[in-house]
């Protein structure tokens, strides 16, 4: 794979147009004690990227596009998900303290929401939807999700609170099958779309944002403020990665990222 360079942003001006990219990994858990996800994100916390204008949607003579990438860690634990999520689509966005230099959450919201969590040994895995039901195991915490039973119905089949008017399964609005071929064309050839995401906190993760992308509310504090206008839609993408050098290194995966990056920020005004 051919590494694409991300800047830190002290060594560069940050545009007030840039696209502005909010990307997750997870926190220790199991035998990780550092999760490789994470180990694959937090590299490109607070760096920018620039979009490529010589790709086939882009606009003829078209001048590269910042994008600015900020990074976070969710634990990997549903009560976590729960209290993270719903303010990473706040219009502006409620999250923890970044560090010094990190410019603040752009006032209108991210422009694009990227999930990162490991799976099993082998190949990449693009998630193209995510599930509102079937969360039976217990996180980090030891803890199970927090469901609302549904009144009729089998005793398990329930949903996660907070999500009851949400649809069973919501899919991405990125078109995964064109950014797979994508992605094989630029090199990456162990890849694939999946649409079993894991019922465990991945699948919760991605569940929860592709919801809440979808609310169309302004979210202060306890997110409960509606909207005079419906917000706009923010994509949402999931992608699990190996545990490292099983078979990618961590640069791979992050390079993998960027990639994708790229190519989900060059469609975005298609």
């Amino acid at each position: 794979m051919t590494a694409i360079p991300a800047i830190p942003v002290e060594n560069c001006e940050i545009d007030p147009n840039a696209i502005r990219v909010l990307l997750t990994g997870f926190g220790p858990f199991y035998k990780f004690n550092e999760n490789p996800s994470w180990l694959a994100v937090k590299p490109l916390h607070n760096t920018v990227l620039y979009t490529d204008p010589s790709v086939e949607q882009a606009v003829a003579n078209a001048a590269p596009q910042q994008i600015h990438i900020t990074a976070l860690e969710i634990p990997v634990s549903y009560q976590a998900v729960l209290q993270t999520v719903p303010g990473f689509h706040a219009r502006p966005p409620v999250l923890p303290d970044l560090g010094p230099d990190v410019p603040p959450p752009p006032p209108t919201g991210y422009d694009f929401m990227f999930h990162i969590g490991v799976a099993g040994r082998g190949p990449l895995r693009m998630e193209k939807l995510a599930h509102k039901n079937g969360y039976r195991m217990k996180d980090a915490d030891g803890l199970y999700a927090p469901v609302v039973p549904l009144k009729e119905g089998p005793r398990d089949d329930t949903i996660p609170e907070g999500y009851e008017s949400f649809p069973e399964e919501i899919h991405t609005d990125i078109d995964v099958a064109k950014l797979i071929h994508h992605l094989k064309e630029s090199g990456i050839e162990q890849i694939y779309s999946s649409m079993d995401a894991g019922h465990y906190i991945c699948d919760f993760v991605f569940y929860c944002s592709l919801a809440e992308s979808r609310r169309g509310t302004t979210r202060q504090d306890k997110f409960v403020e509606k909207r005079a206008t419906p917000s706009k839609t923010t994509p949402v993408l999931f992608m699990h990665c190996p545990p490292v050098d099983q078979p990618f290194t961590t640069e791979e995966v992050t390079d993998a990222i960027k990639k994708v990056v790229l190519w989900v920020c060059s469609r975005l005004h298609e």
